[in-house]
């Protein structure tokens, strides 16, 4: 299964609404910053998708989590 990066923006948005910066420095959840890995990785290497499979698994738990909250 694949991900594209219009789906993991949305993904981002929905983690960064659960679990907003904090601190003075604005510092990203672990949530965010895993999926924004992902993402910096897929602008930096010019792709539109990618497959769950190559990702990290707590990437792949966020996104399936975002998904399930989607379809309910």
């Amino acid at each position: 299964m694949n991900i594209s990066l219009q789906e993991l923006e949305e993904a981002i948005n929905y983690w960064r609404l659960q679990r907003p910066a904090i601190g003075e420095e604005c510092a990203l959840s672990p949530e965010v910053n895993a999926l924004a890995t992902v993402y910096a990785l897929m602008i930096f290497n010019q792709i539109s998708t990618v497959s769950l499979d190559t990702i990290d698994g707590i990437a792949q738990k966020l996104i399936a989590a975002w998904r399930n909250q989607r379809a309910a």
